[in-house]
């Protein structure tokens, strides 16, 4: 993934010209073009977007999209990837800057996971299957299509969890250990039931026996985001504000979680919130550019992030006004930059994992 330096020309111009100069080239583009903005974009991005939402809605949102020969998606590399899987051979999927990418999909290699995979099979009796999280990279969804897997998102995650459970012995779940946690907590598993898998350590880092009375093995991954808040945060929210109501995304600490009176993905936050009485007060426990724009968007509300200092993702943040016009400008002139573009053997076994995913969803 290398990523180019923008020209001065680019570089040099105000805001104002940033924002006339995107809309002329998405005017020119006309029907063959649409953004992407996922929630945690900067409103300086998101505000021309066609549509936003989490990475998994906007890919398929854009795959329906036939008209559309280019998706430019203002988020970040794995959501990308996941766009080039649903979409046609025709489309093209951009991602403005290369260099926006996600560090709890990085903490997963496949070589890793292939390895992981070798030792539990060796020292572990019975069916294992692997389920990833979206937020993850196409050769992982690929791995788990190969080996009877799942994706799952933040939203259905306890419907794909309970999916394996009934099918298999254990479950190797990618790569957040936190939501892989949370999840099989709520569907009444022990804490000790569900060891974390370090790849640096051997066998992870358990002893055999632990792995043998597994039901779910978690990876030792995280998003460098929602592990920043703490139970302390929590506890300090509550004293200040009293009666407020605390609302963490499942990608948070176990004990986040368990202080929280609400916890959900991403849509779920958003729908709590929107529809909650006038004067209800919130803590949110997610990234800081979606709990800015809540407030705005919902001045009857009291809402605040679960910390002062509020989290962002930084490689999110990467997108800007300058690379989206960047790369519009480009497609004006005939030339695709900062194509990502899967594997065709990579994207088919993927595909096999996110179809499963929607089957099991479809059974609800």
């Amino acid at each position: 993934m290398l990523q180019t330096i923008l020209p001065e020309r680019v570089t040099r111009l105000n805001d104002n010209e940033l924002d006339d100069r995107i809309r002329a080239a998405r005017e020119k583009l006309g029907r063959r073009l649409v953004i992407l903005g996922h929630h945690y974009q900067r409103d300086e991005v998101i505000k021309f977007a066609d549509v936003r939402g989490d990475s998994f809605k906007l890919a398929q949102w854009a795959a329906n999209r036939k008209e559309a020969e280019y998706i430019v998606f203002c988020g970040v590399h794995f959501m990308a990837e996941s766009a080039d899987i649903l979409s046609a051979d025709y489309q093209k999927v951009v991602l403005p800057d290369m260099s926006a990418g996600c560090s709890m999909a990085d903490m997963a290699a496949l070589d890793q996971v292939e390895t992981c995979w070798e030792d539990l099979s060796r020292v572990t009796t019975g069916k294992i299957i692997p389920i990833t999280y979206m937020n993850s990279a196409a050769s992982i969804k690929a791995f788990c299509g190969r080996h009877g897997g799942a994706v799952c998102t933040s939203s259905n995650a306890p419907a794909v969890m309970r999916w394996a459970l009934e099918r298999g012995d254990r479950i190797l779940f990618l790569p957040d250990q936190h939501l892989g946690r949370n999840t099989g907590y709520a569907l009444g598993l022990r804490l000790e039931e569900m060891p974390v898998w370090d790849p640096y350590e051997e066998l992870g880092g358990n002893p055999e026996e632990v792995l043998n009375n597994s039901r779910v093995v978690l990876w030792k991954g995280h998003c460098s985001v929602h592990q920043r808040f703490l139970p302390l945060h929590v506890a300090q929210v509550r004293s200040r504000y009293p009666g407020i109501r605390v609302i963490a995304h499942p990608e948070c600490r176990f004990e986040v979680v368990q202080l929280a009176d609400e916890s959900g993905s991403t849509e779920h936050i958003i729908k709590c919130l929107t529809q909650s009485p006038a004067g209800t007060k919130w803590a949110v426990g997610t990234e800081i550019h979606l709990v800015n724009r809540l407030m705005k968007e919902n001045p009857e509300r009291f809402i605040i992030p679960i910390d002062d200092c509020g989290c962002l993702c930084s490689t999110m943040f990467r997108n800007d006004p300058q690379h989206l016009l960047w790369s519009l400008e480009n497609l004006v002139e005939g030339r695709v930059v900062n194509q990502i573009k899967v594997d065709s053997e990579v994207a088919a076994n993927a595909r096999i994992a996110l179809s499963q995913m929607l089957e099991i969803s479809a059974r609800k």
